[in-house]
C-alpha cells in the first residue's frame, strides 16, 4: 500500500553519500509524490540548501567535507521550522542525544525500512502544514500580515493588495528570509512553471507592484532581489 505525501509538492533535500543508497531512496519519494534533491556531500546540501525552500531535510551524518552534525547545526540556524531527519549507520543513544543536541527533529538507523521513513515522512509534512494553516498572523519589521483577514499594515498603514500579490506576500514571509527562485514561485503562487502560461516578465512585474506598495514610502527596505537565485523578504541592516 502506498503512502501518499500530504503535501503533493512537498520538496525534500536528501544529502547522503552512498550514490546507491541515495538514488534508491530518491526514485522511491519521486514515485510517492515528493520532489527530492540529491546531494552526494556536505557541501552541495548546504549550497543547496541556501538556494531553495525545503518542507523536509532527510541527513547521513558521516559526509564529506562538511559532516551532517554541523550541516544540521547550521540548517537550523538558517530555519528554526524546517523538519530535519538523521539517515545514519551510527545507532547508539549518545549519537542520538548529540543529534538531537545539534537541532535534528528525528533519527532513523540503518538499515531502515522504507515504508518507515515514509510514514514518519507523512507525519512531519502533516504536522507542518497544520502549523501553517493555523498561523494567523506574521510579522517581519513594521509589516504585519493577517492571514485569516487577508490584510496588511506597513507602519500601522493599511496596504491594499490584490488576491495574487497577497499570496506572492505570504509565500515571501512565511519563507522567513530564504531566497525563492521564480520557479518556486511560479509553482505555488501561479500553480505552473515558467515553461507555460507564467512568464519570467509577470513574476518580476508583480515584485515591482509589491514593491511600490509595500517598500517605496517605508524604511527599511524588506523585499530584495539575489541576482541569479530570486526573491526574499526581510530587513537588511
Amino acid at each position: 500500500m502506498e503512502i501518499p505525501p500530504l503535501l503533493p509538492s512537498a520538496k525534500v533535500l536528501f544529502v547522503e553519500d552512498e550514490p546507491k543508497l541515495g538514488a534508491s531512496v530518491k526514485n522511491e519519494l519521486v514515485e510517492q509524490g515528493y520532489e527530492v534533491d540529491l546531494a552526494f556531500d556536505g557541501h552541495i546540501g548546504e549550497r543547496m540548501f541556501k538556494s531553495k525552500v525545503y518542507d523536509l531535510v532527510l541527513l547521513d551524518i558521516n559526509l564529506p567535507h562538511v559532516n551532517g552534525l554541523e550541516l544540521c547545526r547550521r540548517f537550523r540556524a538558517e530555519n528554526s521550522e524546517v523538519p530535519i531527519i538523521m539517515l545514519t549507520a551510527l545507532g547508539e543513544l549518545e549519537d542520538k542525544m548529540e543529534a538531537f543536541s545539534f537541532g535534528a527533529d528525528d533519527y532513523l538507523v540503518k538499515p531502515f525500512h522504507l515504508r518507515e521513513l515514509l510514514a514518519r515522512l507523512k507525519v512531519f509534512m502533516k504536522r507542518r502544514q497544520l502549523n501553517q494553516q493555523f498561523e494567523e498572523k506574521l510579522t517581519v519589521s513594521d509589516l504585519e500580515i493577517d492571514f485569516a483577514a487577508k490584510s496588511v499594515l506597513r507602519a500601522g498603514k493599511a496596504i491594499s493588495l490584490t488576491a495574487k500579490e497577497f499570496s506572492l506576500l505570504a509565500l515571501l514571509a512565511r519563507s522567513k528570509g530564504r531566497v525563492l527562485s521564480k520557479n518556486e514561485i511560479a509553482e505555488k503562487v501561479w500553480d505552473t512553471n515558467l515553461d507555460s502560461s507564467t512568464s519570467m516578465n509577470t513574476i518580476e512585474v508583480y515584485i515591482s507592484f509589491l514593491r511600490n506598495k509595500i517598500d517605496k514610502d517605508f524604511e527599511p527596505k524588506l523585499i530584495h532581489t539575489k541576482l541569479g537565485f530570486g526573491y526574499f523578504l526581510k530587513p537588511l541592516l
